[in-house]
């Protein structure tokens, strides 16, 4: 169940919102390093400029003592050019706008202790005032006042956001990288071990298991899909801390899995413990050592996970390692299973995605919703079936909203698996790995068009609406050239040639 949520996980990032400001604070009585903090405005009641060297520098006159809603919360000398800041309630945001303005304030930031939204009015409102009003977080409030004391100047302002992170290119290389690595690796081993067992006359002595997909299986696989997701949209609260309990041991595992050939080539531990009760097996001292630090690796993300300044690397070391876990150990055996999968995850895709809105009640996606994590939730946990990697731009979204840019491991899996096929596949016809190239270069153009969408309209993409034609058609176009449809749709042809693998 845990592997359906994790490759039903697509690339997920919140709608832009062109209500998110920033807030450029420093002291009022030292020369320091200056900070930004986010707020939530209303353009309809005045616009903020787009450059900080742009945005008027002011005082502010800190009022969160009071609500500002009668002219009895006003100072008596008015706010005399400055800023004002008050706490949220009482009475509408036009109410405190209006006898900000009123009383001389250039702006006024409102301090709020629940979610931010953006400041409402009506039209003759809007027509009305004719100075900034924006909403700050209580939490944000207090770092203000613990960094710089309570006189500051801030200057509020909103910077366009960027056309495209540079954090894509980060995304892009893992993600890349890992379905070419991880196709190959399942592709060679894959063949070495059916190699083996025609060498020695159907004798296969494995390490470890691979499930073949069947389609049986697929339709399984995406009813649990759809099951876990509608559970988890409901749920949240009480299953993400089970998905993260399972991430952890799967992705222990999966580091255990990728690091284990390269342990067993070093000269050292290499004396057996007595024998288990369990498995009845005795394992050498260095596989047992490196057991326990996967384990360590995988407990010390649990405990940090919420940290966002490191916590994302050891994420995403432990996602590529599971990605290339399960590339290695699921198989899909012929071109007919692989494109029976990605067609019905392609649709499967479009209806969470597009269809979902107009079934809830709040118009939001479902995928959407549980990819990115509920906002009306009481717990702040997130899913850690993603790659994460920080925005490397200063903007308000990365600020405000989201600071991270997400790839979910499906959008890894589901095309990898396929690549496999294709290097498999180019070993059994001994095709000098043509397949295996075009379809890694497919998942990469099809990401690159993901990006590219993403950056166009401004809101979520499924990336399987584009990795899954761009690696299909290529690779049925590659099998057409060559003449080789048949063969390739069904599996056949198996001829090893050793010097491939």
């Amino acid at each position: 169940m845990a592997l359906a949520l994790l490759l039903m996980i697509a690339l997920q990032l919140p709608q832009v919102l062109a209500e998110y400001g920033m807030v450029n604070v420093l002291s009022d009585k030292e020369h320091g390093s200056a900070k930004d903090y986010c707020i939530q405005f209303n353009p309809s009641w005045a616009y903020l400029p787009h450059d900080l060297s742009k945005a008027s520098l002011l005082q502010v006159q800190d009022l969160t003592s009071s609500m500002l809603c009668t002219p009895s919360d006003v100072p008596l000398q008015g706010f005399n050019y400055r800023i004002a800041m008050v706490m949220r309630g009482n009475c509408t945001f036009y109410d405190k706008v209006r006898l900000a303005q009123i009383n001389g304030a250039k702006g006024l930031i409102i301090v709020s202790r629940e979610s931010l939204v953006p400041p409402g009015g009506n039209g003759s409102q809007y027509e009305e005032i004719d100075i900034p009003v924006a909403l700050l977080s209580y939490d944000d409030m207090l770092d203000i006042s613990k960094t710089f004391g309570k006189a500051i100047k801030v200057a509020m302002y909103a910077p366009n956001e960027p056309f495209l992170d540079y954090n894509m290119v980060v995304i892009f290389v893992m993600a890349v990288g890992t379905v070419a690595i991880g196709g190959y690796w399942a592709g060679s081993k894959d063949v070495k071990k059916r190699y083996m067992k025609h060498k020695h006359d159907g004798v296969d002595k494995q390490d470890d298991e691979t499930i073949d997909v069947t389609p049986i299986m697929i339709c399984i696989f995406v009813v649990m899909c759809c099951s876990m997701l509608v559970l988890l949209y409901y749920f949240y609260n009480q299953l993400v801390y089970a998905i993260i309990g399972i991430f952890c041991l799967a992705s222990s595992i999966g580091l255990y899995s990728c690091l284990a050939p390269f342990v067993q080539k070093i000269p050292f531990c290499e004396c057996r413990i007595p024998e288990l009760p369990c498995t009845h097996k005795r394992p050498q001292v260095r596989m047992l050592l490196l057991g326990m630090f996967c384990a360590c690796v995988s407990c010390v993300w649990a405990v940090f996970r919420n940290e966002d300044k490191w916590a994302w690397i050891l994420q995403d070391t432990l996602g590529i390692a599971f990605c290339l876990y399960m590339l290695k150990t699921i198989r899909l055996p012929t071109f007919k299973a692989c494109t029976l999968l990605l067609v019905v995850l392609f649709v499967y895709d479009i209806f969470f995605v597009f269809i979902t809105p107009f079934l809830t009640r709040s118009g939001e996606s479902i995928m959407v919703e549980v990819a990115a994590g509920p906002s009306d939730f009481s717990t702040h946990e997130k899913l850690p079936m993603v790659l994460k990697v920080p925005r490397l731009n200063s903007s308000p979204l990365a600020l405000c909203d989201r600071p991270f840019s997400l790839l979910g491991f499906g959008d890894v899996l589901i095309p990898g698996m396929l690549v496999a096929y294709c290097h498999r596949f180019d070993i059994q016809v001994q095709a000098s790995r043509i397949y295996f190239v075009a379809c890694t270069v497919a998942y990469g153009v099809g990401l690159l068009i993901t990006f590219v969408a993403l950056a166009l309209m401004q809101t979520g993409q499924p990336a399987l609406l584009y990795l899954v034609p761009c690696t299909l058609i290529t690779s049925i176009c590659v099998a057409c050239w060559r003449k080789e449809v048949a063969k390739f749709w069904n599996g056949n042809g198996f001829a090893v040639n050793t010097s491939l693998i």
